[in-house]
């Protein structure tokens, strides 16, 4: 159990240095080929990104089965695309996590 935590805590330090804001327009790429994962913003990134990290399926069931992690729909992307919105992002390979963030 301490080596989950201690490899909980390192992918945790790990995606709070890799997260940062970026223009969907660079998104685009990883949105074409599928990879891009919607975060709804009443749940924490790094938390998400963590437990994909963890390979903990039935937290990330359980956030999808509530809609609050989601593949990017076509709406969205052509939404955030007209906007040119900035996300904030993660990535969680092979996934590319992203969320709406409230302007400064």
């Amino acid at each position: 159990m301490a080596d989950e935590d201690a490899r909980e805590q390192r992918l945790r330090c790990e995606y709070q240095g890799q997260t940062a804001r970026i223009p969907w327009h660079d998104l685009q790429i990883h949105y074409a080929r599928g990879s891009v994962i919607s975060v709804a913003s009443r749940v924490d990134l790094i938390d998400v990104a963590v437990q994909l990290g963890m390979d903990n399926t039935a937290a990330l069931q359980q956030w999808m089965d509530a809609s609050v992690v989601v593949p990017v729909s076509e709406s969205q992307a052509q939404g955030w695309y007209e906007a040119d919105a900035i996300l904030w992002a993660v990535v969680a390979a092979p996934w590319v996590l992203v969320q709406e963030h409230d302007a400064d």
